[in-house]
């Protein structure tokens, strides 16, 4: 039998533990619908503003490839359409993708300017929710700045801890009204790990799950041919995604798995682009797992490809659920680096068989090819001369 990749994430039952993460190709319904049409197991909106915004002047991206293998800077600005699109019956009912069981989660993102933006968009999404809007969950975003000359929200522990307050008081005796994550940036020392750590099990009330890690800041592409930053906004200074970060991510997503409370979901983002990766993921702890520079590149279509992948790594390795995989990371050993080697030579070995074969196959062709090239010289020659006969007879 297949394995199952479905989830609980919160208390959202997930069809599919791979998803779409909020950023490119998740600005309108029409896009949110494609993701709806594929396999995601949930949709997550565009980080909304309360009002609409057009972002930062363009060329505000970079690609290192056109298939969305390699890494990406961004320096979008959160371009939206504003909360109460993303909020409207309408664009939720297209973000579900169908009725009754159909239906996927719908996770409206948002990341407001400042703690009343938030705020005001979260009273919002409650009132929508009482007008009965097919709203799942609500992803709030920490890895943004949230007052000015101040850093992220996530890296500032006290604001982190007043925007955490704030919430729970506008959510007490609601908190179960709409599942809420939180969106993080990446952690680099292991005092910021457990300090963050600590702050959002004391919200555990509020905070149903993590989505880490947002992409690293401050990176920066030269085109060297114009001697200047490729992206013109900030200076060129952007957010990286992609294959450069998914380590990054691995360590952020197995370090806080191993700190936070049983209660609090782990989702994994970041350089997520095949079924190994979403894999890996899972293995450190994660619940979940969330697409952004591959769906950017690829589209709708990269869900049901890493789904497929992940379902034959896992039956590769003989586990039937998400939750049979989810943790199980085993500690380094000199035996499970003998079993490595072994397995990575099998497949070496394949792979070279595989060569040989195909290269025998090709001379095959090729000596093939050269004997009728010689029997068409051969007769070239054979009806020339009977040709020249037959014009001397």
């Amino acid at each position: 039998m297949s394995p199952s990749l479905s989830t609980t994430l919160s208390t959202l039952s997930l069809p599919s533990c791979v998803m779409n993460a909020s950023g490119p190709r998740t600005g309108s319904a029409m896009a949110l619908s494609k993701i709806a049409s594929s396999a995601s197991g949930a949709v997550v909106s565009k980080s909304a503003t309360i009002e609409a915004q057009n972002g930062n002047p363009i060329p505000r991206t970079w690609k290192e490839s056109e298939d969305g293998t390699g890494s990406a800077l961004n320096s979008e600005g959160l371009p939206n359409k504003g909360i109460d699109y993303y909020i409207s019956k309408d664009t939720a009912q297209q973000s579900g993708g169908g009725s009754g069981a159909e239906r996927k989660p719908y996770i409206v993102s948002i990341s407001g300017k400042n703690l009343d933006n938030n705020l005001e968009m979260m009273r919002r999404i409650l009132a929508a929710l009482d007008g009965g809007v097919a709203i799942s969950a609500v992803e709030l975003n920490l890895a943004c700045p949230n007052v000015i000359g101040k850093p992220i929200i996530a890296y500032d522990f006290v604001q982190m801890e007043t925007v955490l307050s704030s919430f729970s008081k506008l959510l007490a005796g609601r908190e179960k009204r709409v599942p809420m994550g939180v969106k993080m940036p990446p952690y680099f020392d292991a005092p910021h790990f457990r300090q963050a750590a600590d702050i959002i099990n004391k919200y555990r009330h509020v905070v149903s799950y993590v989505a880490t890690i947002n992409t690293v800041g401050n990176a920066l592409h030269i085109d060297v041919d114009a001697l200047m930053p490729t992206i013109s906004s900030n200076d060129g200074y952007a957010g990286l995604s992609g294959a450069a970060v998914k380590h990054i991510a691995l360590s952020n997503v197995r370090r806080l798995r191993s700190m936070l409370h049983a209660d609090v979901d782990v989702v994994g983002v970041g350089g997520v682009q095949s079924g190994q990766d979403a894999f890996e993921m899972i293995l450190c702890g994660a619940t979940a797992v969330q697409v952004g520079t591959c769906h950017w590149s690829e589209g709708a279509g990269c869900f049901d490809r890493i789904c497929a992948e992940l379902k034959d790594i896992m039956a590769e390795n003989k586990f039937k659920s998400i939750e049979d995989l989810k943790g199980k990371i085993l500690p380094w050993s000199k035996a499970g680096a003998a079993k490595s080697r072994a397995v990575r030579k099998k497949r070496d070995d394949k792979a070279k068989s595989i060569k040989e074969k195909e290269e025998k196959e090709n001379q095959r062709i090729r000596n093939a090819a050269d004997f009728y090239k010689l029997l068409c010289a051969i007769l070239i020659v054979v009806i020339a001369f009977l040709a020249d006969k037959l014009r001397k007879s």
